[in-house]
């Protein structure tokens, strides 16, 4: 054997040899604790989601899912801190609307959200819907299109800060009906509601999850839900699309990611671990109690709905002629 036989044979061992730490490295997947940054604050339908899947996926993984929650403005802290962790499986993203969103809404940002990630899965898809006060003499979404058309420019609707998904959900509202009508943003939710029940604003555009105590103490009234069905604990209660405005869906929905470059073995049993909590009755039932309708999906469904969802926002954003931050 000649040296350079001698070379290429050490070459293709060492290259066998390497390629099997590596299979085994991923089969001993995950051997530590994982982080899931969550770009939101507490307490919320994003943050109780999170929690609600990573505690059943842990029980499958057999390691602990560590919640990291870092809210920001369009979630681009969360996102850019997962974007550049070690490509290895204990950095996850809890990827939501607002990432779609913030792809039309900022001139700049320092990822991009397509690219620098590998989707994992959806976990679950959330409504919002229309509140009136409970002495709203309005009883339908037909009946508030009749009225803002009657009198434009004199309808005010409430929603959370400008560029959210609940203030584009109006702004669509407000272009597919075409109606004249005010929107009003407010720093948060409790804000909102106070402003509604007070008078302040005609009706609110919320997401349906933190709105259900209000509706079942009579505070408000839910008009419609935003999405292309009715929600399971609101049966009576008309999607849009029933309502006088066919075609009108606006949702939003949460999903698992990683740093783009993580092994496909451990994207695959990352998302064999979410698949199988979201099939447990008990976790469709705690999320459900938030208003998250439980729903998986492929990696490729997820990277279509995010393509789909950016493309989308960003057409209502140039309508709404909101100014990009």
């Amino acid at each position: 054997m000649n040296l350079r036989e001698i070379w290429l044979t050490r070459r293709h061992w060492l290259a066998m040899s390497l390629a099997w730490d590596g299979a085994r490295a991923q089969d001993a997947y995950p051997s530590r604790p994982i982080t899931l940054v969550v770009p939101f604050g507490p307490g919320g339908i994003a943050d109780l989601t999170a929690r609600a899947v990573a505690r059943e996926m842990s029980v499958s993984l057999r390691q602990p899912i560590v919640i990291d929650n870092r809210p920001s403005a369009g979630a681009i802290v969360g996102a850019s801190l997962v974007a550049h962790a070690e490509p290895d499986g204990y950095t996850l993203l809890l990827m939501s609307n607002a990432n779609a969103v913030s792809a039309g809404l900022f001139r700049k940002l320092p990822i991009d959200v397509q690219r620098d990630f590998a989707p994992v899965t959806t976990l679950g898809v959330f409504d919002l819907a229309l509140f009136v006060a409970h002495d709203s003499p309005w009883r339908s979404v037909e009946e508030l299109i009749a009225q803002a058309r009657a009198k434009p420019g004199k309808l005010t609707i409430g929603t959370i800060a400008s560029g959210s998904t609940q203030h584009l959900a109006a702004e669509l509202f407000k272009s597919m009906a075409g109606i004249d009508v005010l929107v009003v943003p407010y720093k948060a939710t409790p804000a909102v509601v106070t402003a509604l029940r007070a008078g302040e604003i005609d009706v609110a555009f919320e997401v349906l999850g933190p709105m259900l105590p209000q509706v079942g103490s009579a505070a408000v009234r839910a008009l419609a839900v935003t999405s292309d069905r009715r929600f399971a604990g609101l049966t009576a209660v008309p999607t849009v699309g029933e309502s006088g405005l066919p075609g009108y869906v606006a949702t939003s929905w949460n999903a698992l990611a990683v740093p783009r470059r993580t092994p496909p073995a451990v994207v695959q049993r990352l998302h064999r671990a979410a698949q199988d909590a979201l099939a447990l009755p008990v976790l469709q039932s705690q999320l459900l109690a938030l208003g998250v309708r439980a729903q998986g999906g492929s990696p490729e469904q997820m990277r279509l709905l995010l393509a789909s969802e950016i493309e989308r926002w960003s057409q209502v954003i140039q309508a709404a002629h909101i100014e990009r931050q």
